[in-house]
């Protein structure tokens, strides 16, 4: 496959002057001294460092992913729909109705509205910015929420004993309360993800015992880069803070060259590193245990696209440790600050990821090993993705993939409705929406009625980009009933690899699934002369 945008990409905010460039290195044929336009090896002779990441100028109002063709996904499988009879409810067309269709799922023991939940917003500007609206859009849906990495250590009011563990963290605390604002407490809940430095913290202690979360999620990476959590500084004080704290930040905020070029505006924002993992089996399953100690009650894993030696060693130390769930992140995904070379050219894409693990469950349920609950990450967007993956998890009416784990999706639908209805209080919106939807949120929400009637007078309280969230999750419910009803399975649990084909040869191949030219293909004839 050529590599045309090798020199040009929408995430580095690069372009080039020609179009019919090299195919390998993605460069004009011919490079003019008076070209103005910037291509990444130009962008590159100013801005340096600077290029290998998505725009740092929309950093915190914006998200991103890799946009490289892995030449296999989810659009490589067919739903394979029925007609005859139902399953997990009576075969009686005045009941076998789509909005009767269960999509109602249990993660890590925690049920859940939805097949869906939000994970790993950290310390990314973005995450904190829009936090009201995902956490009260995944409070009102039902569903689970995590904030994500960092989020103590990058607030600067955060308070420390004299042992360096936190004692408060005002953000970390908004953000919990924020959930709970609105939960039921039944559906869904908000727990905490930790990496290194939140160890080092004793983020998971403060937590648990000040905050009373009950779900604690370890982080080993993730599909987008497997380098440690990233985020930009805009402020030199704080970034002196936090190298303070121990982060890596660069350049150092503390040499007397750096501040005068940061003053003088030759770069705008610091770079803010974690550092990375070190997981060993025997200590992972004393972690778990301890954290059980101290009280979670539930324990998460969330772990990037490694290679398969390592997704072989998570399962069995996941399994030895006898954690909850383990979410599995495919390549290409990102939330704030991934590098943009490894979105593209890092990590195993999510359908063979999605393979490795499938291999591995069933190897150890063969082998009576202790399997966790699992959920997939990884450019999730839709509910026909969503119930190929479950579906393709179920070998026999236990699919291992429970729910699907989401970050950009939503946040876009949160960030796009706030933003609308911000338009909308300034008389600004776009006249051929306005024109089509309506000017105000009670007539642009299609939800608008519904919450306002279940929550009255606190509905005010709901963020307008919660309601984008709610709509858009309740859009993959109906989406995912519907496609339940034509498969006639009305519980998520029933729906199985029999009900999925392969469209291309790779697809079968990787993940087993047999193509449409060959699915039931061994039952027709007996079927057709009886």
């Amino acid at each position: 496959m050529s590599d045309i945008y090798a020199n040009a990409r929408s995430t580095s905010g690069t372009s080039i002057r020609r179009r019919d460039v090299n195919p390998q290195s993605g460069m004009c044929p011919i490079c003019i001294k008076e070209c103005t336009v910037m291509c990444e090896v130009g962008k590159s002779a100013f801005r340096g460092r600077e290029v290998l990441y998505p725009e740092p100028e929309q950093f915190g109002d914006s998200t991103a992913s890799s946009n490289k063709d892995y030449g296999l996904d989810w659009s490589h499988f067919q739903i394979m729909t029925d007609v005859i009879g139902a399953k997990g409810i009576a075969a009686d067309s005045n009941l076998a109705l789509f909005p009767n269709a269960d999509v109602t799922t249990e993660l890590g023991g925690i049920p859940m509205l939805v097949p869906v939940y939000i994970t790993g917003l950290g310390s990314t500007d973005v995450a904190r910015r829009y936090w009201d609206t995902c956490a009260v859009g995944a409070a009102i849906s039902g569903t689970i929420i995590m904030p994500g990495e960092n989020v103590c250590g990058m607030d600067t009011e955060t308070k420390f004993d004299s042992n360096g563990k936190i004692s408060h963290s005002a953000e970390l605390s908004r953000r919990i309360e924020s959930f709970r604002s609105f939960w039921d407490g039944k559906h869904g809940d908000v727990g905490v993800q930790t990496n290194v430095e939140d160890q080092r913290f004793g983020v998971d202690v403060y937590a648990l015992s000040k905050l009373e979360v009950n779900i604690i999620e370890r982080k080993w990476g993730q599909g987008a880069k497997a380098i440690g959590g990233e985020v930009r500084i805009a402020d030199l004080e704080k970034a002196i803070i936090l190298k303070k704290r121990g982060y890596v930040v660069h350049p150092d905020p503390e040499d007397p060259v750096v501040q005068k070029a940061f003053k003088d505006g030759e770069f705008r924002t610091f770079e803010r590193h974690s550092r990375v993992g070190m997981p060993d089996k025997r200590s992972f399953v004393e972690d778990v245990e301890w954290l059980r100690e101290q009280g979670a009650k539930h324990v998460f894993l969330k772990t990037g696209a490694y290679r398969p030696a390592v997704t072989a060693f998570t399962l069995r130390v996941a399994s030895e440790a006898k954690i909850d769930q383990i979410t599995f992140d495919g390549a290409g995904g990102g939330t704030g600050m991934s590098p943009v070379p490894m979105m593209n050219e890092c990590s195993i894409p999510t359908v063979y990821l999605f393979a490795q693990v499938m291999h591995g469950i069933e190897l150890m349920r063969k082998n009576g090993m202790y399997v966790p609950d699992i959920s997939f990450a990884g450019g999730f967007v839709n509910e026909t993705q969503i119930y190929k993956c479950i579906a393709m998890s179920n070998h026999d009416s236990n699919p291992a993939v429970k729910a699907i784990a989401m970050a950009r999706s939503p946040l876009t639908a949160g960030m796009k409705a706030q933003y609308f209805a911000e338009l909308a209080e300034k008389g600004r919106l776009p006249l051929s929406f306005s024109e089509k939807y309506g000017a105000k949120p009670e007539q642009f929400f299609v939800e608008h009625s519904e919450l306002e009637e279940k929550y009255g007078a606190d509905f005010k309280k709901i963020p307008p980009g919660a309601i984008g969230v709610y709509s858009y999750f309740n859009r993959i419910q109906v989406g995912l009933q519907q496609l339940m009803a034509g498969a006639r399975k009305f519980k998520l649990n029933l729906i199985n690899r029999n009900d999925i084909a392969a469209t291309t040869d790779l697809a079968s191949k990787v993940t087993g699934i047999p193509t449409v030219a060959e699915i039931d293909m061994d039952t027709f004839d007996e079927i057709l002369l009886g």
